[in-house]
This record gives C-alpha cells, sequence and structure tokens, in this order.
C-alpha cells in the first residue's frame, strides 16, 4: 500500500502525505451487487487512521481535524468505508479518495463570518408580512369580542 496523498488546499498549502504504515485496512463480505461472488470475495475495504498520533498532521492541523470529524471519530480514529464497486481494489481506491476528500476539507481553517444588515425591501417585506398575518388572525376571532 502507497501513501495517501491530500491535495494542496486551505490549511495545507503544500497538502499533506499520510504515511503507509499510519492506515489500517481491513476487508469483509460486501453487501448489494455481485451475484454469487458477494458472498466469497472481501470487497467491503475500511480504512482506518488514528488522528491523534498520525505524523501527517501539525498541533494546528490535527486541532481544526479533532474538532471538525468529533461526530466520526471513534476513540480518535478516522474510519472511512466503501463497498460500492464489486471489486476490492476499486473499493481501495474509493475509501483512500472519500478518507482524502475528508481531510482536506476538514483541514481547512473556518471562515470567519462576516456580519451584515438586512436591506430595506427585506425589512419592509417582513413588516408587511406581520401585518397580514395580524389581519388574517384579527377576521377569524368572534365580531363581539372587540
Amino acid at each position: 500500500m502507497d501513501d495517501l496523498s491530500v491535495m494542496p488546499g486551505p490549511g495545507a498549502p503544500r497538502g499533506l502525505r499520510v504515511p503507509a504504515a499510519e492506515l489500517q485496512e481491513q476487508f469483509s463480505h460486501a453487501s448489494g451487487p455481485g451475484g454469487q461472488g458477494v458472498n466469497t470475495t472481501d470487497s467491503r475495504v475500511q480504512l482506518s487512521l488514528d488522528l491523534t498520533t498520525t505524523s501527517a498532521l501539525d498541533d494546528t492541523q490535527r486541532a481544526r481535524v479533532l474538532a471538525a470529524l468529533d461526530a466520526r471519530l471513534a476513540a480518535g480514529v478516522l474510519t472511512v468505508t466503501a463497498a460500492e464497486h464489486r471489486s476490492q481494489r476499486r473499493n481501495r481506491t474509493a475509501a483512500r479518495e472519500r478518507l482524502a476528500t475528508l481531510l482536506r476539507e476538514a483541514v481547512a481553517p473556518p471562515v470567519p463570518r462576516r456580519p451584515t444588515q438586512p436591506t430595506r425591501g427585506s425589512k419592509r417585506r417582513r413588516l408587511e408580512a406581520k401585518k397580514q398575518r395580524s389581519v388574517t388572525k384579527q377576521q377569524r376571532r368572534k365580531p363581539g369580542l372587540d
């Protein structure tokens, strides 16, 4: 297995290179199309990377990745599964691409929010909608209550 290379992007201007020794692959039976071959071949691929110990990330990148992918991690390990192809080789490629995409997006720094103000037209439309809603509710009342 080769090193995993991640394309350059925000947060990683020179890209990332994850050593092959830090990646763990597991193979198992996949469900779905494949006929009789599904029961005999281990075509599903699970690719795992321990983000807490990998040498591919510096401290800033590690903090960003751990925060961004927190919901997907199990004890600091990111696992990606690919089972959409019938061949193990294609699933390995798909899993590596998926892991590279996740890392590239997670390493990017958050875009700061630029505060904006509502336009005059949007304020006018909002107030008109509120007035119309008020009129609708007033018309539902019984006539003698005002």
